[in-house]
């Protein structure tokens, strides 16, 4: 039987890169996903497309985690398609890096907005719809936690925010049968990754080199991960950190 049948979830920020990879293995093993955009329509249909196309369902769900009507809509919008919600998958993010010189009170809160705010409201949303036996949280952070890498104090600091709110929401939720738990991907080849010039450059070639199993990683690394922590087979799992980096 499949991992999931019979489950709901929620996958912020899922028209693209590790966020469609997650949507597409969760249908692949049973749920129904809700696929949130903010702004890739086209994107998101494409991920709804595929998974409707292999026997699964799926509806697309425009909305900034950002903004509290918005998540809230989004769950509106899931208990109409789907009647329930038990698994969220909190990817939506945003960076930029930079220099100290170039922070700004935007920058600041375009990322904070996003990537730590819009997961607490994401977070609520969920817990609000999850039933009598609970549900399952998975945040996605990032290997900057540990890596704290120059020219990204903004996105470090929301990173390491993300962490530090998953270990205390864990401690939280427990009693409710709620797991919270966070991904910390290294780096991993995606439409973003290659926008931002991550991955141009000879830096893939790099990072590889440093990476003990001698690759980047795929979005189907993270995902693999994320239908597990969404499972049963993940029920004794909660508050953890799980660096899916290769070793890096």
């Amino acid at each position: 039987m499949s991992k999931l049948a019979g489950k709901v979830a929620v996958v912020t920020g899922a028209s693209k890169g590790i966020g469609a990879g997650i949507a597409r293995s969760l249908a692949a093993e049973g749920a129904a996903v809700v696929v949130n955009y903010a702004s890739s329509r086209e994107d998101a249909d494409k991920v709804v497309a595929d998974i409707v196309g292999q026997g699964g369902k799926a509806v697309a769900v425009q909305g900034s985690v950002a903004v509290a009507a918005d998540v809230d809509r989004i769950f509106a919008e899931a208990r109409s398609a789907f009647g329930k919600v038990d698994i969220l998958v909190n990817n939506a993010g945003v960076y930029r890096s930079g220099p100290i010189e170039e922070v700004t009170e935007a920058e600041f809160h375009r990322q904070f907005d996003t990537n730590v705010l819009g997961l607490l409201l994401a977070t609520k949303a969920a817990v609000a719809q999850f039933g009598p036996d609970g549900g399952s949280v998975v945040n996605i952070s990032s290997l900057v936690t540990r890596l704290t890498p120059p020219g990204f104090s903004i996105y470090n600091a929301t990173k390491g925010a993300v962490d530090a709110i998953t270990r205390s929401l864990a401690r939280e939720l427990g009693p409710r049968g709620i797991r919270v738990n966070a991904i910390n991907p290294g780096v991993v080849e995606t439409e973003g990754t290659h926008a931002a010039g991550i991955i141009s450059g000879g830096f893939a070639a790099q990072a590889a080199q440093q990476t003990p199993l001698g690759r980047i990683g795929q979005p189907a690394d993270i995902a693999s991960v994320a239908v597990f922590l969404a499972s049963d087979d993940a029920r004794w799992v909660t508050g953890e950190i799980l660096f899916v980096s290769g070793g890096m």
